[in-house]
């Protein structure tokens, strides 16, 4: 995860702005990723909407190096979120993924969770233990987790989803968003989805984030974990062009 100094603070209004307002107005130029500057990002971005899912994917795929490369969070991120998250509800989201029947709605939503769980309170804890002062209030870091609020508002509709992969997409990313202070509230209403989880999920990762949210939360949790505790790497980061090919 990267730490240093930011010039690409993430706005505070309450609301999500279009898509189509944070493609054109971001100088994407001006932000780094993991290999340069994000002049190529706009690029990229638009072929989210593409019809063909394999391009979707394929996008999302480089997304996932240019913006999250070794679990990084860079100054480009948080500006990628906010368009991965507006295009949730855009009609190419329902494209279904080659050989599976799972919308690419689910696919994005787990980009988020990926991103989101590279700057989740567990991350940042751990990277603090060995660099002190990590986590200030003009960081990359900070910058992308002060937009949880509004990244939880864009996920949230889709926690009662139809299509079961999408669902659980949207709860594992509302409960790593959920750690922001200003969503506390929510947190009741979230730990029904989160025990469902565990109830119901054959995913190990998502049913590690269900349990340590419900901990977190001061919930009674199973005894002992349903899991193993390994490092979580999801999303872009596995999540690419290899799945676009039929199962053998």
């Amino acid at each position: 995860m990267n730490h240093s100094r930011s010039n690409a603070r993430a706005p505070h209004k309450s609301d999500l702005p279009p898509y189509q307002v944070v493609l054109a107005e971001t100088d994407w130029e001006s932000l780094q990723t993991a290999f340069g500057n994000g002049e190529d990002l706009p690029r990229v971005l638009a072929r989210l909407l593409e019809p063909d899912p394999r391009v979707q994917v394929s996008a999302l795929s480089e997304l996932g190096e240019l913006v999250g490369h070794q679990n990084t969070i860079y100054e480009a991120t948080a500006r990628v979120a906010m368009y991965v998250a507006g295009i949730l509800t855009h009609p190419a989201a329902m494209a279904l993924r080659p050989y599976r029947d799972v919308p690419i709605r689910a696919t994005l939503l787990n980009w988020l969770v990926s991103t989101a769980y590279d700057a989740s309170d567990e991350i940042v804890g751990r990277t603090e233990q060995y660099f002190p002062g990590f986590l200030t209030h003009d960081t990359t870091v900070a910058a992308f987790r002060d937009l949880r609020p509004m990244l939880y508002r864009a996920v949230a509709p889709f926690l009662q989803d139809s299509h079961e992969d999408v669902r659980e997409a949207a709860v594992i990313a509302a409960l790593i968003l959920a750690e922001h202070p200003a969503l506390a509230e929510h947190r009741d209403h979230l730990a029904v989805h989160a025990r469902a989880i565990l109830d119901t999920s054959s995913d190990d990762p998502n049913r590690r984030v269900a349990w340590k949210a419900l901990e977190a939360w001061g919930h009674d949790v199973p005894d002992p974990e349903p899991f193993r505790e390994e490092p979580r790497d999801r999303g872009p980061h596995s999540d690419g062009r290899g799945d676009l090919e039929p199962p053998f």
